[in-house]
């Protein structure tokens, strides 16, 4: 496949259609795809005020990858930067996009002066925990997810 060019680039409002269909085809390939409830115009108001950045992967004008996140803080480490989707299109893989992506996300996070990069990783996930891994991540195994949902 020939990918020309890839581009990296911040996510602007008219990305929300793709950002958001890539979004279901994680949630699709986590086996989770009913737990993916957010809109399109839920991403358009949300990244317009600033609850989270986005960036997007394009191969010849087309949106192929993103890596969204948001800024945290740690009590026990000060700030850092969250992952919360990192997603290449399948047909896209292994060509690199990925790498360019969490690269930017890095210099990111070093840029606002984080101290720690953190994201959630399925157990069964092996290329991406390969991936992760390559980048000398920690995959922590001790401590377990918990959420409560609001709505």
């Amino acid at each position: 496949m020939n990918t020309g060019n890839i581009y990296i680039r911040f996510a602007h409002a008219a990305d929300a259609p793709a950002i958001h269909a890539l979004v279901r085809e994680l949630a699709i390939f986590e086996k989770a795809p009913e737990a993916h409830t957010a809109t399109i115009n839920d991403y358009i108001a949300d990244m317009e005020a600033g609850f989270f950045q986005c960036l997007v992967a394009e191969v010849a004008g087309q949106v192929v990858g993103i890596a969204l996140y948001h800024r945290a803080y740690s009590t026990w480490r000060g700030r850092q930067m969250y992952l919360e989707d990192f997603v290449v299109a399948e047909a896209y893989r292994s060509l690199g996009i990925g790498q360019l992506l969490f690269d930017k996300v890095v210099a990111e996070a070093r840029k606002d002066k984080c101290l720690q990069l953190k994201w959630q990783v399925l157990d069964w996930n092996t290329d991406a925990i390969r991936f992760y891994k390559r980048q000398d991540a920690d995959i922590e195994s001790e401590w377990l997810t918990g959420k409560l949902l609001l709505l």
